[in-house]
């Protein structure tokens, strides 16, 4: 059985070793870094669940809160943090956060808090539909992979993004402005139409190179619709 895989950000090297420890000794496979953009990378690589420090160093803990809802990575995410303002707990609720755990804590407590948020995820379905299966084409959400007939497609973060919205809305015509926001989130500042030149790349990268029937229908002076390629 594979253990779950849980990255464990903190920039204080004792709290990220102590709570990696237990977790490793409870049959986690636990994975530290010390500031959010190796979170990020590490999340992106796969994992079942995130600790997140709130003070993280180069990206903070919101910021990788937002990254995660806008990259639709819809793992569980505690937040263990020293902040005990009531606003840090309503703004870390708001962007996603399942869990919020102020300093100090018991380190056997961490461990049963994940999992009761691993078995409730669980039953919620959530692990159930981890990979879309489109005929020939495969979207592997955990791993945030796109492939035909086995092959990567190799898709940029924000390529997958947008043709992960498109797939879990597949039918449905989805103007630009929609996409923008559920691809990337509401703070992104790039104009609408750039959603154009990761619909080309996207379609070069799956249609040309692989040879994948088009999946993805333009709809002019609106927007774009995944169709199940067969």
């Amino acid at each position: 059985m594979i253990s779950p895989r849980i990255i464990v950000a903190d920039d204080d090297p004792a709290v990220r070793e102590l709570v990696a420890f237990h977790l490793n000794n409870e049959g986690f496979s636990a994975v530290a870094v010390k500031d959010g953009s190796a979170a990020l990378r590490q999340i992106r690589e796969g994992a079942e669940l995130a600790i997140l420090d709130l003070g993280l160093p180069v990206v903070d803990g919101f910021g990788v809160l937002r990254t995660l809802r806008r990259e639709n990575l819809n793992l569980p995410v505690m937040v263990l943090t020293g902040r005990t303002d009531e606003i840090d707990r309503i703004v870390t609720f708001e962007l996603g956060a399942d869990d919020f755990v102020v300093k100090p804590f018991y380190a056997r407590e961490i461990v049963c808090r994940i999992r009761v948020m691993l078995r409730r995820k669980e039953a919620d379905g959530e692990f159930k539909s981890r990979v879309l299966r489109f005929g020939r084409l495969e979207i592997d959400q955990a791993a945030r992979i796109a492939r035909v007939d086995g092959i990567d497609a190799e898709l940029r973060p924000r390529e997958f993004s947008l043709l992960l919205v498109l797939a879990h809305n597949a039918g449905v015509a989805l103007e630009r402005k929609t996409l923008l926001q559920k691809a990337w989130g509401y703070d992104f500042d790039g104009d609408e139409r750039t959603i154009d030149s990761h619909i080309r790349r996207i379609r070069t990268k799956l249609e040309e190179k692989l040879n994948l029937p088009s999946c993805l229908s333009t709809i002019y002076g609106y927007g774009y619709k995944f169709e199940a390629a067969a």
